[in-house]
C-alpha cells in the first residue's frame, strides 16, 4: 500500500496531528492579539513584530516604548532557551504535551496576575511581568513547535505558509490539464492553509475575548492549550513524532 494512500497508517496519522496543530495556531494567534491590544501593543508570539517595534523605538519613531518590545524579545529568547533544554531533559516521553502543559501554566499565571493588577474586565494591562510570562510561553511553544517539525505548520508564523499556498495555485494555474495531486501534495496545502486561516481566526478570537477583560482572555487560552496537551497526552495518534536535537521545520 502506497504511503500517501489516505489509508495507510502513516497518512491517518498525519491527519489528527494537523488538526492539533491547528488548534494551536488558533491559541497562538489568540494570543498576539490579545498581547497587542491589552497588553500595550506588543507582540508575544510573532519575534519579528517585536524586533520592528524596538528598532523603530530606537529609532525615536512609533508610539511603543522601548521597553516592551525589548522586555517581550528577551523574555521570548528565554522561554526558547527552556522549551529547548525541557524538551531535550525529557527525550522522547511526552516531551509535547509537557511543554504544552508548561506554557499552558505560564499563560494561566499571566492571565491571574493581569487579573490582580488591574481586575475583571481591565482591557489595557501593559504590566511587564504580564508580558514576560506570554511571551516566556511563546518561546516555549517556539520551541516545541520546532522539534515536532510538522510540515507547513509552525504555528506561529503564516508569511512562509501564504507563500507556499500562492505558489501552489500559481503553478496549478499555469499546469496544463487538470493533474491529480499527490496525498502528500494535498496534506501539504491543506497544513499550509490550516495555518493561515488558523492565525486569523485566532486572530479574531482573540480581539473578542479581551472584551472580557486582558486576564479572562488570557485564561481562556491557558485552558485551550491545556486542553489540547490532554489530547496528546491521552490519544497518541495525535502525537507528533520526536525530532533530534538539530531538527528543524521543513519548508
Amino acid at each position: 500500500m502506497p504511503e500517501n494512500s489516505p489509508t495507510h497508517p502513516a497518512a491517518r496519522h498525519e491527519v489528527p496531528v494537523t488538526v492539533a496543530m491547528a488548534v494551536l495556531t488558533v491559541t497562538a494567534g489568540a494570543v498576539d492579539a490579545i498581547s497587542f491590544l491589552a497588553l500595550g501593543q506588543v507582540f508575544t508570539a510573532l519575534a519579528t513584530g517585536n524586533l520592528l517595534f524596538l528598532a523603530f523605538a530606537l529609532g525615536g519613531q512609533g508610539s511603543v516604548p522601548v521597553e516592551r518590545p525589548a522586555i517581550a524579545l528577551a523574555a521570548f529568547i528565554v522561554g526558547v532557551i527552556t522549551g529547548s533544554a525541557l524538551i531535550r531533559a525529557l527525550g522522547r516521553r511526552r516531551w509535547f504535551p509537557t511543554a504544552l502543559g508548561v506554557e499552558s501554566a505560564l499563560v494561566a499565571v499571566a492571565g491571574l496576575v493581569a487579573l490582580g493588577v488591574a481586575g475583571i474586565g481591565a482591557t489595557n494591562v501593559p504590566h511587564p511581568l504580564v508580558i514576560v510570562l506570554v511571551a516566556l510561553a511563546m518561546g516555549l511553544r517556539s520551541a516545541a513547535a520546532l522539534r515536532a517539525a510538522i510540515p507547513g505548520m509552525p504555528t506561529q508564523m503564516i508569511q512562509g505558509s501564504l507563500v507556499a499556498v500562492i505558489d501552489t495555485f500559481v503553478a496549478r494555474r499555469g499546469r496544463a490539464g487538470h493533474q491529480a495531486k499527490p496525498e502528500g501534495a494535498k496534506l501539504s496545502l491543506i497544513r499550509h492553509a490550516a495555518t493561515i486561516g488558523g492565525s486569523v481566526v485566532g486572530a479574531v478570537l482573540g480581539a473578542l475575548l479581551v472584551n472580557a477583560g486582558a486576564g479572562v482572555a488570557l485564561l481562556v487560552v491557558a485552558a485551550a492549550v491545556l486542553a489540547t496537551a490532554g489530547v496528546y497526552a491521552l490519544v497518541p495518534r495525535y502525537r507528533p513524532p520526536a525530532m533530534p536535537p538539530a531538527a528543524s521545520i521543513p519548508p
